[in-house]
């Protein structure tokens, strides 16, 4: 399956990545995602470890997971460096937080650029190696006085541009190690005062004070990588975009904002159903149906919990059509660029 890309062979796949509960598949597990079929997997490593042990299990449970639904699937990690880093010392290097580029930059972009490729191509690698192919990076909130400590130094900076600038270089180095970006959190936690992982944050900022959140995540998306790469929504409610839902869950949020003006037409993912941001919006099947009619392409589940992903796999369809399409468009760049 070495030579296929993730999108061969998901024309019948659930519209939902779902998680796992430890290093190894169980056998319920492993009956399970051979039945519903879904897009791909994410995996974690969380205090007591729960799915990412060292490198020689990793590989296995990769590999194993591919074997199970029959397909080079989707498999995705939050590598981004710092705080936010699934692979971890002694086993794989340690990475520095994306502020530490971003301050550089400030005075010497070239400088950032040339450490931050070195870095991302170095994070690429152990991924591929592991058999990931997909990284919930790079993240392109921009900072402000209020960004609450959940993304704190996870983004380059407090300039629009600077984040720009270096979340193209992440973009186009991890493509250049077979690995395929997700920019976040479409379309930006920088004005956010709490953690959508606890609450429901709820912006007032106007349309035209969030351009500056928004112009990273419009620049990616008009960027000569823009086929490759895919997103990933906020948990979060703009009252200047939809005031009752999050933008996972709202259709003014991802069609009229992310699609239509910042331009963004690659795969989405909504972020994890289980955070309490959603909490309100129903039970995990309700959450993930109504994040797909607003317009993701995708549900993403973390949890790692096999009743909760046997209720969403009751909920959700197969990918759509034109899901399916931006999926294919994704792998198409990553086989070309190979």
């Amino acid at each position: 399956m070495s030579n296929k890309s993730f999108a061969d062979g998901a024309e019948n796949a659930l519209a939902a990545i779902f998680s796992l509960s430890g290093p190894e598949l169980s056998k319920d597990e492993a009956r399970f995602f051979r039945e519903s079929d879904p897009l791909g997997f994410i995996l974690f490593n969380k205090p007591g470890t729960r799915n990412i042990e060292n490198p020689q299990q990793l590989r296995a449970l990769t590999q194993s997971l591919k074997e199970v639904v029959g397909r080079e699937c989707p498999i995705l990690i939050d590598q981004e460096g710092g705080r936010v880093q699934r692979l971890k010392p002694p086993q794989w290097r340690q990475y520095p937080p994306m502020k530490t580029f971003g301050d550089t930059a400030v005075e010497d972009m070239d400088g950032a650029l040339d450490a931050l490729r070195f870095t991302t191509l170095q994070l690429g690698e152990e991924l591929h190696s592991a058999g990931f192919n997909v990284d919930c990076a790079p993240v392109l909130d921009v900072l402000t006085p209020q960004t609450h400590d959940v993304i704190g130094d996870r983004s380059f900076s407090s300039d629009s541009a600077i984040v720009a600038r270096l979340g193209l270089s992440v973009c186009r180095n991890l493509l250049a190690a077979g690995i395929t970006p997700v920019i976040k959190h479409i379309p930006g936690h920088g004005r956010s005062t709490l953690d959508s992982h606890l609450d429901l944050p709820v912006v007032k900022a106007s349309l035209a004070e969030l351009e500056s959140d928004f112009l990273p995540f419009r620049n990616l998306a008009s960027s000569d990588v823009a086929p490759a790469l895919w997103g990933m929504t906020a948990h979060i409610i703009f009252t200047s975009i939809d005031a009752e839902k999050p933008v996972t869950l709202s259709e003014p949020g991802i069609q009229g904002i992310i699609r239509d003006s910042l331009g963004f037409d690659g795969f989405l993912l909504g972020d994890d159903l289980d955070m309490k941001a959603l909490d309100k919006y129903g039970d995990l099947g309700q959450k993930a149906v109504l994040s797909l009619e607003a317009g993701c392409d995708a549900a993403l589940y973390c949890a790692g919990k096999l009743q909760d992903m046997k209720k969403i796999a009751e909920s959700v369809p197969k990918l759509a059509p034109k899901s399916l399409q931006r999926l294919q468009k994704a792998a198409e760049y990553i086989r070309l660029a190979a």
